[in-house]
């Protein structure tokens, strides 16, 4: 047991809960917006696998993570374009819709990494990790959170960044209103469906990236299905943080280190029964969900298609 407590272990156990966090980071932030806003964007899980494989063949064959990142943007917001056109725009169900763009965009990402690559599963090589100076040299905690790719430092900032556009930016207070009295934003002279249309496609570009972020710097690898949930853990993350970007990098942290245990408890030989181990994520969701879930608040009109005129 001596060896679960060692620098090295906890240093590694921390790092991985960072790596599996940022992820859950990304897809929560874009899912909080599209939330402000008013919609249910269930299909955030077809986002972050269609940026998964396109970020990964993007990166693969450019020999640039950063353009990994780039492509898997784009996948996420193509699926989002599809999810703004027949959501918020035509007015179908939300929860119908999203679900259908996911169970599609799994099944597509698999058949077309099985005619791409066969039966073969090409790695990408090892992430250059950025250093912060001297702290990244504080025993633990530097190899644990000051030793990662430039783009987690970014996710965080960008945490910090929504906070000041909720708060202080007109941007925040139209997605407010969208949200919770579309018909006065619409009297205000906003136009509600673009200020929608703009969160699903925002929550698009950040499913996308979390997505890259998980196949070419979490796993180095494309497999099928290999967002396995994150996607909804990223929409109970934004529901549970009731509006605040601060609220979703501590739950996603706490996410991240549920995740990392499973693996270091499987790697160091506990004797659990690898079921249980795998359980603890969702337990920790259910958790959360029971001691936070009937504070949660969300918009007045979620989930409810806006049709000008209609009141």
């Amino acid at each position: 047991m001596g060896g679960l407590f060692s620098e090295v272990f906890l240093s590694t156990l921390l790092f991985g809960a960072v790596t599996a966090a940022v992820p859950l980071l990304l897809a929560g932030l874009g899912e909080q917006m599209s939330e402000k806003a008013g919609v249910l964007n269930i299909g955030i899980e077809g986002m972050m696998i269609s940026g998964a494989y396109l970020g990964f063949v993007g990166a693969y064959y450019s020999s640039s993570l950063w353009l990994g990142f780039l492509t898997g943007a784009a996948g996420g917001v193509l699926v989002a374009a599809v999810m703004a056109l027949l959501c918020v725009r035509i007015g179908l169900n939300q929860i119908v819709i999203g679900i259908a763009l996911t169970l599609g965009l799994e099944g597509l990402t698999a058949l077309l990494h099985h005619f791409q690559f066969s039966r073969s599963y090409p790695r990408l090589p090892a992430v250059q990790n950025t250093h912060v100076p001297l702290l990244a040299d504080i025993p633990v905690l530097g190899p644990a959170f000051f030793r990662h790719h430039l783009i987690v430092y970014l996710a965080v900032a960008l945490v910090f960044v929504m906070i000041q556009v909720y708060r202080r930016t007109q941007l925040g207070m139209s997605l407010q209103a969208a949200g919770d009295k579309p018909a006065a934003l619409d009297v205000a002279g906003v136009d509600v469906i673009r200020t929608r249309t703009a969160a699903v496609l925002f929550t698009g570009t950040m499913a996308g990236i979390g997505g890259a972020y998980l196949a070419n710097v979490g796993a180095g690898i494309f497999i099928p299905f290999i967002t396995n949930g994150a996607g909804f853990l990223g929409i109970v993350l934004a529901m549970l943080a009731r509006g605040r970007p601060l609220w979703v990098l501590a739950g996603a942290l706490i996410f991240g280190l549920c995740l990392s245990l499973t693996t270091a408890m499987q790697v160091g030989g506990i004797n659990i029964p690898t079921d249980v181990i795998q359980m603890l994520p969702f337990l920790a969701v259910m958790v959360m969900l029971v001691i936070f879930g009937r504070r949660a608040s969300l918009p007045a009109a979620f989930g409810i298609p806006y049709k000008r005129g209609e009141r």
